[in-house]
């Protein structure tokens, strides 16, 4: 029984991963269709709920996932529970998240996130907590306590890591972030199993430079320097650009440049806005490993939006065929997210993906309806059905 909830819990996973980027590139999107319900406008006790059923074209594992969100009086509750199908052809329970945040002071916000699954009986079980405490202080420096712990076989919590993060202002232009992990050694007492530095520098009115450190422990305990990120924002209030160059220890020891990353953000005079993100990387398949970099991946976003309001999103993922390297890179990836405003907002989103023949498609059609008439929201999703793509 266990090894058939660990394969159903792959598959999910899975099958998740494949999606995800997707769908948090068209999380921006859908929260600009979702007016009046982000408590970052100011509004008080700002309550919804929501229901998701994601069914791919193939009708193998649906799941349908439910979702409430209540924020009043400085307490913030977040509940999700996802079902699976069952045999029966009926939903049953899979996995439960519970996330709870409460404003201790006027400095301070803790943080209770509880992880529940489902054991061989289908009975509800804990499998993880994080609870996570932010200090706001005096300066500007901000302090995080962020600890993991699971259930050892007695049921009891043990904690398996301890992330301590520290923000401070250095200087007026400069702000350094210094984070530690922290896990159980062998005799049970914590040790430190990575450390990171970050520093901002501003170096104009819109401009930034940044670099991170990463360290890892050897096998005598003393910190190695296992990568950099470094790189630096332009903005001119209109243009956006971002560099950041990753760079790794070679066989020599010497730090080498393994993957660099630029995004663009532009909007023209019509108010489009074009996002494009190219990564750079010097492995990729089909091609001999020289140290040249070379185009692994470009992600575009257009955002348009039209008299009548409505607004659109289209995503598209082009890569390299790893069986012609060197040809030019085609689609494999792309996410159309469609939102209509009015006294109901309705919402589409399409997700396409490369297919054995070469061919985009679809994955999945979801449909959005959104009640805008109460301070409660309703927002119910279901699939709708799913049609090959055409091929052009």
């Amino acid at each position: 029984m266990k090894s058939d909830r660990f394969q159903s819990g792959l598959f999910l996973f899975m099958k998740y991963l494949s999606l995800i980027f997707m769908a948090l590139l068209l999380t921006c999107s859908r929260a600009q269709g979702q007016g009046g319900s982000d408590s970052s406008t100011g509004q008080a006790n700002q309550s919804w709920t929501a229901t998701t059923q994601e069914q791919l074209p193939s009708n193998l594992n649906p799941t349908r996932t439910s979702e409430t969100h209540t924020d009043s009086g400085g307490k913030i509750v977040d509940n999700q529970s996802v079902e699976r199908l069952g045999m029966d052809g009926r939903y049953e329970p899979y996995l439960d998240l519970q996330k709870e945040s409460v404003k201790v002071d006027a400095n301070t916000v803790r943080t209770v996130e509880r992880r529940f699954g489902r054991d061989s009986d289908g009975r509800k079980t804990l499998v993880q907590v994080i609870e996570e405490e932010k200090r706001s202080l005096p300066g500007g420096e901000v302090k995080v306590v962020r600890t993991t712990s699971d259930p050892d076989a007695n049921g009891s919590l043990q904690m398996v890591q301890r992330e301590t993060q520290d923000t401070q202002q250095v200087s007026p232009n400069v702000q350094e972030t210094k984070s530690t992990i922290l896990t159980p050694s062998s005799n049970g007492d914590l040790t430190a199993a990575v450390q990171t530095t970050e520093r901002q520098t501003k170096t104009g009115d819109h401009d930034i430079e940044f670099r991170k450190s990463t360290l890892l422990p050897d096998s005598n305990g003393n910190w190695q320097l296992s990568e950099v990120r470094e790189g630096k924002i332009k903005d001119d209030g209109k243009d956006r650009t971002r560099e950041e160059r990753v760079l790794r220890p070679g066989t020599d020891g010497n730090l080498a440049m393994v993957e660099r990353t630029v995004s663009r953000e532009s909007q023209n005079a019509a108010g489009e806005k074009r996002d494009t993100v190219e990564t750079y990387s010097t492995t990729l398949p089909g091609i001999p490993i020289d140290g040249a970099l070379r185009l692994s991946q470009r992600l575009t976003t257009v955002h348009r939006k039209s008299e009548d309001g409505t607004q659109s999103t289209q995503t598209q993922v082009q890569q390299p065929n790893p069986g012609q390297p060197n040809d030019s890179p085609r689609v494999t990836q792309e996410a159309i997210d469609i939102v209509r405003p009015g006294a109901t907002t309705r919402e589409t989103q399409t997700l396409r993906s490369l297919d054995s023949n070469g061919s985009l498609g679809v994955v999945s059609v979801d449909t959005r309806k959104q009640d805008n008439s109460g301070p409660a929201i309703r927002v119910d999703i279901a699939p709708a059905k799913a049609r090959p793509a055409s091929n052009h």
